[in-house]
């Protein structure tokens, strides 16, 4: 299994009137957790789509268990359990500053070339590396 942990603050903006983050924020805070660990093995989403490769999200699944707050400090753990082939899972979970159980889900990435549009296999540069992460 590939694990990779990310941490930033709650900001002012991601919450409602009453100091909660809004619930729309969870999916961005895994967006953000995904694109660092992609970017921490050397082929960020940007070469990724240079090489004509995108991966749009295809299902995502989120549960709440208690809410971040302003003043938070996050942490969003990304976990990979698989080597994908067309599809990538990622489960994914958001702590608060005591490590608390925020939000836990999973998300699902396809991978696409963005020549066709048309589904393809996970990219040979991308599998080398997660391969190479799960040692």
């Amino acid at each position: 299994m590939i694990r990779f942990e990310t941490s930033f603050p709650v900001r002012y903006y991601e919450c409602d009137p009453m100091g909660i983050v809004h619930h729309s924020n969870y999916l961005r805070y895994f967006e953000c957790a995904r694109d660092e660990m992609i970017a921490s093995w050397g082929y960020g989403i940007e070469q990724c789509q240079a090489d004509g490769i995108t991966f749009p999200v295809v299902k995502a699944e989120l549960r709440f268990h208690r809410p971040a707050v302003s003043g938070d400090m996050l942490t969003v753990v990304a976990e990979i359990p698989e080597i994908p082939q067309a599809k990538l899972v990622v489960n994914q979970k958001v702590l608060n500053g005591r490590g608390e159980l925020c939000c836990e889900g999973a998300v699902t990435l396809g991978f696409l070339s963005a020549a066709t549009g048309r589904p393809t296999r996970c990219p040979d540069r991308m599998l080398e590396l997660l391969k190479a992460a799960d040692r």
